[in-house]
């Protein structure tokens, strides 16, 4: 399925959560943590999209729950998950609001990964790029035009 073309800044300001039926799929070493047909992306002027994972889809024996939080203005307090997978540990792979503000509730308590800290996402069959920077976690397809903020220079955008 190919996606439709999609320009970032044509997203809204403030951001949006919106269901997706798309095939979403998070891989981490030979293990499959996360995949869903069920999932949620929120979409903000600049950003790529952000998808969510229903927690039924996602694969919690290999996340634990670490001491890190942070605030988004448009969702409220995240906190954040590590994975350890055979010998391998991966610090604030993914993240989840337990209490988000009212337009983010369907993400209540679903978890979203850093595509730049596992080995591969997925949107459809399409293999996803991270978008830059260490805050933000979108994930960049092909039919996205940016440009896209998160890099080195872009925080005052």
């Amino acid at each position: 399925m190919v996606l439709p073309p999609e320009n970032v800044w044509n997203y809204p300001r403030p951001a949006i959560c919106e269901p997706t039926n798309e095939r979403l799929k998070v891989v981490l070493g030979e293990h499959t943590i996360a995949e869903t047909s069920r999932g949620f992306r929120t979409l903000e002027t600049s950003h790529p999209p952000t998808y969510y994972f229903p927690i039924e889809d996602v694969n919690m024996v290999l996340l634990s729950k670490n001491q890190r939080h942070s605030l988004c203005e448009w969702k409220g307090q995240a906190h954040y998950y590590d994975s350890h997978l055979d010998d391998r540990v991966v610090r604030d792979i993914a993240w989840a609001y337990s209490n988000p503000t009212h337009g983010f509730l369907p993400i209540k308590d679903c978890i979203s990964f850093y595509a730049s800290k596992v080995d591969s996402c997925f949107v459809n069959d399409e293999e996803v790029s991270a978008q830059e920077g260490d805050f933000y976690g979108g994930w960049i397809t092909g039919n996205l035009q940016g440009p896209f903020k998160g890099g080195a220079g872009t925080m005052g955008w």
